[in-house]
């Protein structure tokens, strides 16, 4: 991990340290990092505002010169340095923030590969209650893995083989003699080795293949019978009797998101301060669907404590829409007070 990453996965672990639930944790998480881009989502929706307004008169430029091309992008030109508006002011601030929420879907990675691992070494070193208390949120078994009946509560061969070197590596540093100890006895003698890639994959699969042999994994991961493998249009499900979730992040994504994309401020900004033509309009509806959808997919193919973050920045960002839209239409309006109180006859 970079320091940046490192330094997001820190704070994470500390929250959890202090709350000891992994889903309050993201929450505290999210609303932390959204308060930390929000002067950049001010500037945002000031430039994006600032467009709205002087679109009619854009419009109209269009009208006038749209056959001439360099005329009227010089008159725009022209009008830009007028109204003293920037075309990157809308789109800039949001840019910047890129970085860090990529550091950010780094840590959160990091965190959930490290405890799928450490969850992994519980069960090969015999231990009762794998998945603890810090591990589970409202209907969700284990935070680390899909909020999903096609999930188990336990990390399956699929996402352990996921997890990279480094974390099989950390998360091994972790644990103590006695676990590493009962581990080794529960593979017969053969050591895990973390050093490389191929090491990795073959310690992977020892460790997949004793896990089965372990009857409180075994139980875990237990297909519904009849129920395995299953060929759901493009996608093969399987419905387990220990099933993870009851894929309520997934939908509730699709619907905050969908939500936020119909009543949030910003959107009616950006669809008066796209030009008027059936393109435009065309690029909105589509956006309207496609979305919500992306946010099913993510959050169905994704960890429960992603979709607990992703449906929790929805909502905070709506919200955050919401206030910064009506404290700029209070500056507007006490603006145009101020101007017409001083062009006024006294």
């Amino acid at each position: 991990m970079n320091s940046v990453t490192q330094f997001l996965y820190n704070i994470l672990a500390g929250i959890n340290g202090v709350v000891g639930n992994y889903g309050v944790s993201i929450i505290i998480f999210t609303f932390l990092m959204r308060m930390i881009c929000m002067p950049f989502d001010y500037k945002s929706r000031k430039g994006m505002r600032k467009m709205s307004a002087i679109q009619p008169k854009l419009n109209e430029l269009q009208k006038k010169y749209g056959n001439d091309k360099q005329k009227f992008q010089q008159k725009q030109a022209e009008l830009m340095r007028k109204e003293g508006y920037n075309p990157l002011s809308g789109c800039l601030p949001m840019l910047l923030t890129w970085p860090l929420m990529i550091a950010m879907f780094a840590a959160m990675r990091a965190i959930a590969n490290e405890q799928l691992a450490m969850q992994a070494f519980r069960y090969l070193a015999g231990e009762d209650n794998v998945v603890s208390a810090a591990d589970r949120f409202l209907w969700v078994k284990n935070i680390w893995m899909t909020d999903s009946l096609f999930t188990p509560i336990a990390p399956n061969a699929s996402a352990l083989q996921v997890i990279t070197q480094d974390v099989w590596q950390r998360a091994y540093d972790l644990l103590n003699d006695a676990q590493r100890s009962a581990i080794i006895q529960n593979l017969a003698g053969q050591a895990l080795d973390f050093s490389s890639s191929a090491a990795v994959k073959a310690s992977v699969e020892a460790m997949t293949n004793a896990l089965q042999s372990i009857p409180t994994y075994a139980a875990a991961v237990e297909p519904v019978s009849g129920w395995s493998g299953l060929n759901f249009f493009l996608f093969t499900v399987t419905l387990y009797k220990q099933y993870n979730g009851l894929l309520i992040f997934p939908i509730l994504a699709g619907v905050t998101q969908i939500l936020q994309t119909k009543y949030n401020p910003q959107m009616t900004e950006q669809a008066t301060a796209q030009p008027s033509n059936g393109q435009g309009a065309g690029m909105n509806n589509f956006m309207k669907y496609f979305f919500p959808l992306l946010s099913v997919f993510f959050c169905l193919t994704s960890n429960a404590g992603f979709a607990v973050y992703w449906v929790t920045s929805t909502c905070v960002m709506w919200l955050q829409s919401i206030v910064i839209t009506k404290y700029l239409a209070k500056k507007d309006e006490q603006k145009a007070k101020s101007v017409t109180g001083e062009g006024s006859v006294k």
